[in-house]
């Protein structure tokens, strides 16, 4: 396996040679039978190999857009997310061959099965789910977070996750660069903007209480999050079982996740009826496991607050990454959640 690093950094390096060492088998031929550009780029590859237990196409994810390097630390995050979390999380994810970072290079690869090629069914961002489908995918999120939630010897500086950043800390990684007047208020003109109240459009209003949550995630219940769990993340699996990818593992509150994934599952008029419903299924299935939570109320508080959390993603999340379509999308939902959930008075109470 000497010759797997340096990783690839354009798609024309990933040569049969290359994944012989990567898969640690003989492959014969490989073409690029499909790309899709993102925040990652999804690549489909055909090939032939000496080893019957691979199939006739894989799928390899890596930085191989114009602002790959600059995102490395996305990348490292997700060959964790396969290489050491993974195996040990009850989330159904697909079977990965390969995953491998360079740090050198500033370039992550994850080679994985072809889901399409199994016949999921993948969920979309503009087509909600039903209560009863979110409630079932908090059930195995529960069991995942059950896994390290209160275990804060794994993210102690010798433990098994002490690389994972803290969720809401983490923003800062992701958006120094746009948390900026100019460019904050060109997000706000946006149609995505112009979908959310004009309560959520002030950059010092939004510094604030990233500075707020940061203080109250360190005092609540925290775990390893898949960290990303929104429509386009996800699929359901051919025998029905609901399926994950795309994670971005963080250690924070566990109830940021509750109210990142209902908000921007449900369509609006549903999570107005069904939310608190589904965060006391989700207390309950953690208390299934073994782990108890505070009362509903005071997870109805945390919910309220992580909320404007989940809006800042979207609102600043740049057309390159999800179609603008998506963006406003989930810009709305959230905007609307936070109104519904006094999210501003519960932030001005932390």
């Amino acid at each position: 396996m000497s010759n797997v690093q340096p990783l690839p950094v354009e798609i024309g390096d990933i040569t049969p040679a290359w994944l012989s060492a990567a898969l640690g088998c003989h492959v014969s031929s490989a073409h690029i039978a499909d790309v899709n550009n993102g925040t990652c780029t999804k690549i489909r590859i055909a090939l032939e190999t000496d080893d019957p237990d691979i199939p006739e196409t894989l799928m390899l994810k890596g930085g191989f857009e114009p602002h790959s390097r600059m995102m490395d630390y996305m990348h490292a995050n997700e060959v964790r997310a396969y290489r050491d979390v993974a195996p040990v999380s009850p989330l159904r994810q697909p079977r990965t061959w390969f995953a491998g970072f360079d740090a050198d290079a500033r370039q992550g690869i994850v080679i994985m099965e072809d889901l399409v090629a199994r016949g999921v069914t993948f969920l979309h961002p503009q087509e909600p789910r039903s209560p009863e489908d979110v409630a079932k995918r908090l059930e195995v999120l529960a069991r995942h977070h059950a896994v390290t939630l209160g275990r804060s010897e794994d993210f102690a500086p010798a433990g098994r996750f002490a690389w994972a950043d803290d969720y809401v800390d983490g923003f800062y990684h992701y958006g120094e660069t746009i948390l900026t007047p100019d460019v904050w208020q060109g997000f706000v003109n946006s149609a995505r903007g112009a979908a959310a109240s004009t309560r959520f459009h002030s950059l010092d209003w939004f510094l604030d209480t990233l500075g707020r949550l940061s203080r109250f995630s360190k005092t609540i219940p925290r775990a390893l999050l898949h960290g990303d769990t929104h429509l386009g993340n996800l699929y359901i699996d051919i025998d029905g079982e609901p399926g994950f990818f795309d994670s971005q593992p963080h250690v924070g509150p566990v109830m940021a996740e509750v109210a990142y994934h209902v908000t921007g599952a449900l369509d609006m008029a549903d999570r107005r009826v069904h939310e608190r419903d589904l965060v006391a299924h989700y207390r309950n299935a953690l208390e299934t496991e073994g782990h108890a939570l505070p009362p509903l109320e005071d997870l109805m508080r945390q919910y309220a607050a992580f909320l404007a959390f989940g809006y800042a993603i979207f609102l600043v999340n740049a057309s390159d990454f999800q179609p603008e379509a998506i963006n406003t999308a989930y810009t709305a939902r959230f905007s609307s959640a936070m109104l519904d959930n006094d999210t501003l008075g519960v932030l001005a109470g932390l």
